[in-house]
């Protein structure tokens, strides 16, 4: 995805429903070109268009997330992407962060494998030309495109990976890192018995949410991946238990400082 792109799905996110013709001028670029970027962020299934608008849809699948403060999550992908050696397998969940990451693999990284229970990822990075997918098997959830249960578990069970990246939707210090879908957080509980070290992936916003299920209790986490927004009293909860954190500048200004 190139920087008009990412600055697109912003502008889109924010009003949720654009006209092409005001795209156009904020890019300073035609309408034409527009409706070239339009048609590769729908193909990717970020957007969906109608007569002479773009739009997002509402809900919780990945691609719905994803167009949802990119430009952070980008950067959190980039770091944790820093990490992953060339020839490496991993294994990656399910969320925004992570979609992020694996195009970032599949696409900077020579013969990377990753392994995921997320249809979603393997439909969006599989042009990429050098990634490697191992799709694990599973109950089917349409709407977020992620494959749970026993199957999965037992897939899950073949691999040992050195890393398994996730992500959440919230955060309590008394709880953990938590998420809204039961299924999928037993899952992320499964599939990180076989890894070496787990890496949640996670922007600062979502330290202000709280889910209703616990997808990873805290001293399950070795290493996370965040942005500079992260209130102090939850870095310092995360550096008492023993997490590696590193975080990304929380804006452009701090990137090019």
């Amino acid at each position: 995805m190139n920087n008009r792109q990412s600055k697109i799905l912003e502008a889109i996110a924010r009003q949720q429903r654009i006209e092409v013709t005001d795209l156009a001028k904020r890019m300073n670029v035609s309408p034409v070109t527009i409706r070239k970027d339009l048609d590769q962020l729908e193909q990717r299934g970020l957007i969906r268009r109608e007569h002479g608008y773009a739009y997002i849809e509402t809900g919780s699948n990945d691609g719905t997330q994803l167009v949802y403060n990119y430009e952070i999550k980008h950067r959190i992908a980039q770091a944790a992407a820093a990490s992953v050696e060339e020839n490496e397998t991993v294994m990656i969940g399910c969320g925004s962060c992570c979609v992020i990451l694996a195009e970032e693999l599949a696409y900077t990284k020579k013969d990377v494998t990753i392994i995921t229970n997320s249809a979603f990822i393997a439909n969006y990075i599989n042009k990429s030309p050098h990634g490697k997918i191992i799709l694990l098997g599973g109950y089917y959830q349409r709407n977020s495109q992620v494959l749970v249960g026993p199957i999965a578990h037992k897939n899950a069970e073949l691999f040992s990976p050195n890393k398994f990246f996730i992500s959440a939707n919230g955060f309590s210090e008394t709880f953990g890192f938590t998420g809204h879908d039961y299924f999928r957080a037993q899952t992320v509980q499964e599939l990180a018995k076989q890894a070496r070290q787990v890496v949640m992936l996670f922007d600062s916003e979502k330290f202000s949410n709280s889910g209703v299920v616990k997808v990873a209790s805290v001293e399950n986490i070795n290493v996370m991946y965040t942005d500079a927004g992260i209130p102090p009293e939850k870095e310092a909860h995360l550096l008492q238990n023993n997490i590696l954190v590193h975080k990304v500048p929380a804006s452009k200004a701090g990137v090019q400082a």
